[in-house]
């Protein structure tokens, strides 16, 4: 375990592990290195990889946060975990960690290759775009500290049943939850533009000149296939690989026997 201090001065806390060449697992939305798939996924990978986990800004040890959101002082995080790692690596992001990872690639941190696991778009009419006012409702709650209201407004948005979400409010993990709440409306301001039903412009990603894999679920809806087949056409070097039986939870033994063979490619 470590510590960068990023660009602007915040210090982002990480988790470094195996041996081999240098690959960064980045989040998605609620998750850091205590809660979520990372640390599972990093234990596998560590047969091939030094896998570097770590804690967005605002979560877990990791300090900032609190300012508003600027996706380039997270493209700056991941940077200075590169230049921790030796001066490149690769790099392996899940939901809208994947969106982080394309857009770090798109301005040009030093990744060797680069994954993305069902980056969250919405880039046709097979679903309706994310409504206009949900960022401000789910900002509003934070503020108000009704971080329960929070979580609660995004997990119904991303389709999660109201009885699930009615049980989650009584288990143990609703408080790590909680507990990062705070950063929900980062999360929003990095894929917004991504949700509004139509396809991003074309050249969006030009400038992410690393061979990515673009990894979509074979039981997940069909907007969220559609959209992960748009990412892997607007990026420069990329390619889709559709996972049969797999959903927008990531699974190791699905998913890391993929990411071996395309790291190690």
């Amino acid at each position: 375990m470590g510590q960068v201090v990023s660009k602007d001065g915040t210090g982002i806390a990480f988790t470094r592990t195996g041996s081999g060449p240098a690959l960064i697992i980045v989040d998605g939305a609620l998750c850091y290195r205590a809660f979520g798939p990372s640390a599972a996924l990093a234990e596998a990978l560590s047969e091939h990889f030094t896998v570097y986990t770590y804690d967005r800004r605002g979560r877990g040890e990791s300090g900032g946060g609190t300012a508003p959101h600027d996706v380039g002082r997270e493209v700056e995080d991941i940077a200075a975990l590169i230049e921790e790692a030796g001066g490149s690596a690769h790099l392996f992001g899940m939901s809208s960690g994947g969106t982080l990872v394309a857009e770090a690639a798109h301005r040009g941190v030093a990744a060797e290759r680069i994954a993305i696991y069902e980056s969250p778009m919405i880039v046709d009419g097979t679903h309706e775009p994310m409504p206009e006012d949900l960022p401000a409702r789910v900002a509003v709650a934070v503020a108000e500290g009704r971080r329960g209201d929070a979580v609660k407004l995004f997990m119904r948005y991303v389709g999660t049943p109201g009885l699930v979400v009615a049980v989650l409010r009584v288990m143990p993990p609703w408080q790590k939850l909680k507990g990062v709440a705070h950063t929900l409306p980062n999360d929003f301001a990095l894929v917004g533009e991504f949700q509004r039903g139509t396809p991003p412009p074309a050249d969006r990603w030009s400038g992410a000149e690393a061979p990515a894999l673009v990894i979509a679920g074979g039981k997940s809806p069909e907007y969220m296939r559609n959209a992960q087949r748009h990412l892997a056409s607007a990026l420069p070097h990329g390619e889709l690989t559709v996972l049969p039986g797999q959903t927008h939870m990531v699974k190791p033994k699905a998913t890391v026997p993929v990411l071996v063979d395309f790291f190690t490619g």
